[in-house]
């Protein structure tokens, strides 16, 4: 067999599965988003950009949206900042940074619908481990009822997104820590660089790459994080929680508007794309730096 036949052999299975389980999926998603189909009859209308419309006015929509937001940036900036603070921590090769770094990791082998069971628990106002420890330690004023209020529920869940991805994240940036050659570090600290300005001027830069997909997996993660919002909430109360993959759920298994939900899903593939890609932008993560 010719080398090309091969090389194209060797392609095949793969582009076969992108094809079927993404690019047929998507397209089909854009077609039926121009249509009223409720997802089981045979027949449907076209309806053109009625639900584009419908989605712009939609006051669950608008809320989901915002929702989702607040949550993005919320995983996002803790998460990121929480992972970088341990993963500096932790780039030693030893017993003990290696064990840590398993016990951080920990939480990612749960399922998402276990950690919101869990968690779930954890906030209960009445029983929860959480506001009784905080009675223990005389914060009894910061108890709260962590799921229940409409203006803390979203941040609340939040939390344990992040909490529950942070391993993966330290696994990402202590690679990218490692692979910055050590005689860097250093001759800037030989220069008399303090560790801050040899963190601003030569580590950070180094480490842009690995931010930069540490950040936009953190906000593709914080979109899709519908199992985890469905349990523990349901997108309540009074939609504080709703974020658009709950919403589209629910417009299309709950209400059976499907060609409405797929329009709401042809917006949600928009924003993750363009979020993910002023974020790259902004990090440089293009640039090589050593």
């Amino acid at each position: 067999m010719k080398p090309g036949k091969r090389l194209i052999l060797f392609f095949l299975p793969g582009t076969v599965l992108y094809l079927a389980l993404f690019v047929y999926p998507t397209l089909t998603g854009l077609y039926y988003s121009i249509t009223d189909w409720d997802g089981l009859s045979p027949s449907y209308r076209y309806v053109g950009a009625d639900n584009y419309a419908r989605l712009a006015e939609d006051i669950v929509f608008r809320k989901s949206f915002a929702n989702n937001l607040k949550f993005m940036l919320a995983v996002v900036l803790v998460q990121t900042a929480v992972s970088l603070a341990l993963a500096l921590q932790l780039t030693k090769k030893n017993k003990r940074t290696v064990a840590l770094r398993a016990l951080f990791f920990v939480p990612t082998v749960l399922s998402s619908v276990s950690v919101g069971f869990i968690w779930t628990f954890i906030y209960d106002p009445s029983l929860g481990a959480l506001n009784g420890l905080l009675e223990k330690l005389g914060l009894g004023a910061l108890t709260q009822n962590w799921l229940g209020d409409m203006n803390l529920a979203i941040f609340s869940v939040a939390a344990v997104q992040a909490w529950a991805h942070i391993g993966q994240m330290i696994v990402l940036y202590v690679a990218g820590l490692q692979a910055i050659p050590p005689e860097l570090l250093e001759a800037a600290r030989l220069d008399g660089g303090t560790r801050g300005q040899v963190f601003r001027k030569v580590t950070w830069p180094l480490l842009a790459p690995a931010a930069a997909i540490v950040v936009s997996y953190t906000t593709i993660q914080s979109f899709k994080a519908f199992d985890l919002v469905f349990t523990m909430t349901g997108g309540g109360p009074a939609y504080s929680t709703e974020i658009l993959s709950t919403f589209i759920y629910g417009a299309a298994f709950t209400n059976g508007t499907f060609g409405f939900a797929s329009a709401a899903s042809v917006v949600f593939l928009a924003l993750i794309s363009l979020i993910t890609y002023l974020q790259f932008r902004l990090l440089r993560a293009d640039r090589v730096s050593y």
